[in-house]
């Protein structure tokens, strides 16, 4: 009643889907005993608490289909938070040089410790692992011939590829110099990289995870929780994630070329693609620079760019405004030439054709031609011109008439 004063009265039938799963039945043969008609309402306790049993029988499953959301929902909520603490310390323009050193160090150590895992030291397939290796980043120590692998061990190996490619980034930061003001130009390209990679690694989690909660419920067929099950499989995919973010991450801070803006470049290929998201708040610019991705083969579909346009007056006191980066494939598709159609029109003639462009129209008689006032007949059930009142199907367009005119 919405706060009004007064009762309300309501009625609810026997038949009702409420009272036919609630034993219905044997409240119905009670009043048929009592020989109530059918048409007078019932008031009786009987028939009160069973509503009210099965009204709370109702919410009570409910609150459970409920409850057991909520459950599933915790689990992308916690790895929402992880993933979003993330994404604003790279918004906020933080620092992010000593985690992405980590990257390095946990992305070479799975290639190392994948490919020492099994067997003897002479056993290891290192010519693998070094070609795994160089299209990560530029490998500066040879492999180990088999004749002096005697004494190596798996972690006297890593550490030997963790100082190797910890020089070959400081080779890389030194390379891409400083920024305007003064600042690495790494930073900024780590900032940019790791967000890109962040968001589109996220996506396709959340794709998976969806794929994942819709059948896991066929798990209870095998005597198994789905909940635990959703819950473990969840965290092997997030962990799966988090490990293809710091691997794809390396790979681009190694392997995308940093062109100085004013410098004449070479046309990009054409598959070729920018990944290049927007600045992030307080963070600074990356001035002068424009980046675009080349990598292996065996790294196509990851392949992403920087590309930025140097302002046309640049000031002094503050960092020059980003100019906005074209991604392909995302851009405004341009628009096409006006698209025509015609349709008949009533009296089995071409109708008008429209331009959808620019929804203008153009009638057109049918024989194809442009139609002028004149020559234009009206429709079947328009007036007559004539001016007699009749249809012009029943006049001067019906053709028994013109035949016999």
């Amino acid at each position: 009643r919405q706060g009004d004063h007064g009762e309300s009265r309501f009625y609810l039938s026997l038949g009702d889907d409420l009272m036919r799963l609630f034993n219905a039945a044997a409240v119905e043969g009670i009043m048929d005993r009592l020989n109530i008609p059918e048409d007078v309402p019932i008031e009786s306790k009987i028939v009160t608490r069973a509503i009210r049993s099965a009204q709370t029988q109702v919410e009570g499953q409910n609150f459970e289909i409920r409850k057991n959301v909520l459950k599933y929902d915790e689990v992308m909520n916690k790895q929402r938070t992880v993933i979003y603490e993330e994404r604003r310390k790279v918004l906020d323009g933080a620092d992010l040089h000593e985690q992405v050193r980590h990257f390095v160090d946990d992305t070479v150590e799975g290639y190392v410790r994948g490919a020492t895992a099994d067997g003897y030291p002479e056993e290891w397939d290192l010519d693998t692992l070094w070609t795994a290796l160089g299209q990560l980043y530029p490998v500066g120590v040879e492999a180990p011939d088999t004749d002096d692998r005697n004494g190596l061990t798996p972690d006297h190996l890593l550490e030997d590829v963790q100082a190797d490619a910890q020089e070959a980034y400081d080779r890389r930061e030194l390379d891409l110099g400083e920024g305007a003001d003064d600042e690495p130009i790494m930073r900024e390209l780590e900032r940019r990289v790791v967000l890109a990679v962040l968001d589109r690694k996220w996506r396709e989690h959340l794709y998976e995870m969806d794929y994942l909660q819709e059948g896991i419920g066929l798990r209870a067929m095998g005597q198994r929780d789905p909940l635990v099950e959703y819950q473990r499989e969840g965290f092997d995919m997030f962990q799966t994630m988090m490990e293809g973010i710091k691997e794809e991450s390396v790979r681009l801070l190694f392997n995308v070329e940093v062109q100085i803006a004013g410098q004449e470049t070479e046309a990009a290929p054409a598959e070729t693609v920018a990944v290049a998201p927007a600045p992030p708040a307080g963070a600074a610019a990356l001035p002068a620079v424009v980046a675009s991705l080349a990598l292996p083969d065996a790294a196509a579909g990851d392949q992403a760019a920087a590309r930025r346009t140097p302002p046309q007056a640049p000031a002094p006191p503050a960092p020059p405004a980003a100019p906005p980066v074209f991604v392909k494939g995302l851009e405004p598709r341009r628009p096409s030439g006006g698209l025509r159609y015609t349709a008949p029109s009533v009296d089995g003639g071409s109708g008008p054709v429209t331009t959808l462009a620019s929804g203008t129209e153009s009638p057109v008689g049918a024989a194809g031609g442009s139609a002028t006032g004149a020559s234009a007949r009206p429709a079947r059930n328009a007036p007559c011109p004539c001016g007699s009142g009749r249809k012009y199907k029943r006049c001067h367009g019906d053709p028994a008439r013109r035949n016999a005119e």
